[in-house]
């Protein structure tokens, strides 16, 4: 098996990624990751999954990369990571009740032959219905402003939702690892 590697410095990539139980190595790549005019969030999040293992691919030739970028999205429109208490309240009291979908996309790229898989996974959150003190309550204490959406949902960011669907729920977390398996398995990977 290529040695893998993960395009990222998510720790919470990293945690997924371990559950699979393949050893990995993890290394951030410079990419542009701005949203190019007329593309859609689909489109971006496949794209910059793609571009983050090929930016890695010279200097870690004969690896599997992986490569994952995540946006969320309320009524079409992308929201990014909050970064601050105010942008998280804000975005929270926005998506209060309504659905909020979250696309993440993928890539496996062999950086020996160049194959390179791609895909995006969907997945959407039903919010329950937030008011500012419940919102406030659940800044303090999780503080999840380096999060799409706002909230950490393998914390207690899941007290905010009123239901959930998609195929994959480690998608929501920004590493969808059903699909990322059935590209390993593509690659000649043994799970487990």
């Amino acid at each position: 098996m290529l040695p893998l590697l993960l395009a990222s410095s998510s720790v919470y990539r990293r945690e997924l990624l371990s559950r699979l139980h393949l050893p990995f190595i993890c290394s951030s790549p410079d990419i542009d990751e701005s949203h190019r005019e007329h593309e859609s969030a689909v489109e971006l999040v496949k794209r910059l999954a793609e571009q983050k293992a090929r930016a890695l691919a010279a200097s870690h030739p004969g690896h599997l990369i992986i490569g994952s970028d995540q946006v969320a999205a309320l009524e079409g429109r992308i929201i990014g990571k909050p970064h601050t208490f105010e942008n998280a309240r804000e975005q929270l009291l926005a998506a209060s009740g309504k659905r909020v979908s979250f696309l993440t996309g993928l890539a496996l790229l062999n950086s020996e032959t160049g194959h390179c898989q791609v895909d995006c996974v969907p997945f959407i959150v039903h919010m329950r219905e937030l008011d500012v003190e419940r919102i406030e309550r659940y800044l303090r204490i999780e503080q999840p402003y380096d999060c799409a959406g706002s909230f950490k949902a393998e914390g207690l960011g899941v007290s905010l939702f009123q239901g959930t669907e998609g195929p994959d729920a480690t998608s929501l977390i920004g590493l969808p690892l059903i699909r990322l398996v059935d590209m390993l398995l593509a690659e000649g990977v043994h799970i487990p």
